[in-house]
């Protein structure tokens, strides 16, 4: 088990340093540092010296990734890519191009995110799973075909509607909850409730059709039919046999999921006020504030990685069968 997680970290060096060279590759053949200051300090009225200044604050004064005016480690090390880029391997985010530290603003705004994400993702693993088996005990029924019209109509909604939808009714017409905005403590029950169950909601039509798809395999496996013809009952069959044996493939799918715990949601951060890494990536983008993004980026690859290598550890939980070599 050991040997198998330190090769899997290593396999995980070159794929992040590969991400992390072509994300620097793309930002800097989009724009140049020159092109970066004026955005930020405005088109109109700013001369040359104001651009070299905005940039040696920053540190894009300096050669993009070899330094000829210096010798030694110095060539490469004094290099915009060293700065912006080799750094982050060692989680060294630096600054914004505002000069805040993106670290800092990290381990502050993941706080929110998990808050809003993690109960989405647990609460919405255990709906859709409920939903599903439920929908695979009255397989070849009207009940099924009810119910995945019902699935593909939640499907066929954009988010937005729910969140637009969620904000008129339950926080405008009804005033249940703060329409926006976020506070810490016990505060933030109120201001995340809603966020959680519109999310929840969102994702009911296609989590519920994906397990019932695995489920319904699994349904038609000859250890199901030998454990019918020996009278075991219906729900027994779905919750002791099929669930646990039908968990690989679900946590495949849900290893997706699991960057986002960290990483946030867009919309629904940015639509409810919620100061998380969503949005914070979302002002980044905005503002272009090209450090922050790209540390969002290789933060996102990072916890991808860790994601993929925890499903295969937890595989040998849910099937004995599965070794770790």
């Amino acid at each position: 088990m050991l040997a198998y997680i330190v090769r899997r970290f290593l396999y995980a060096i070159p794929i992040l340093i590969g991400v992390n060279v072509l994300t620097f590759a793309l930002f800097f053949m989009v724009n140049t540092p020159d092109q970066m200051a004026r955005v930020q300090l405005g088109d109109k009225h700013i001369t040359q010296q104001d651009i070299n200044n905005w940039k040696a604050q920053r540190g894009y004064d300096k050669p993009l990734f070899v330094n000829s005016q210096k010798d030694g480690l110095e060539v490469v090390t004094q290099t915009i890519f060293f700065d912006k880029s080799v750094k982050l391997l060692a989680f060294d985010f630096g600054k914004s191009d505002e000069g805040r530290s993106i670290g800092g603003d990290i381990q502050e705004r993941m706080w929110p995110s998990l808050a809003v994400q993690v109960p989405t993702f647990i609460i919405g693993i255990a709906v859709n799973i409920f939903f599903a088996l439920v929908i695979v005990m009255f397989r070849a029924s009207l009940f099924e075909f009810s119910a995945l019209t019902f699935c593909v109509m939640l499907l066929s909604i954009s988010s937005v509607f729910y969140i637009l939808g969620g904000q008129f009714f339950f926080a405008k017409m009804w005033n249940l909850v703060p329409i926006s905005g976020y506070l810490g403590g016990a505060d933030a029950i109120r201001f995340l409730i809603l966020p959680i169950i519109i999310g929840v909601l969102a994702g009911i039509g296609a989590g519920t059709r994906m397990y019932r798809t695995i489920f319904i395999e699994e349904a038609g496996k000859d250890y199901i039919r030998t454990a019918r013809a020996k009278g075991v009952s219906e729900l027994n069959l779905l919750f002791k046999h099929l669930l646990p044996n039908g968990m690989i493939p679900v946590l495949t799918g849900v290893v997706v999921v699991i960057p986002q715990l960290f990483m946030g949601s867009l919309l629904m951060e940015s639509f409810f006020g919620i100061p998380g890494l969503g949005s914070y990536t979302l002002d980044a983008i905005q503002a272009q504030d090209f450090a922050v993004v790209r540390a969002m980026v290789f933060l996102g690859s990072v916890l991808y990685i860790i994601g993929l290598l925890l499903t295969d550890i937890s595989y040998t939980l849910v099937d004995p069968r599965v070794k770790l070599s």
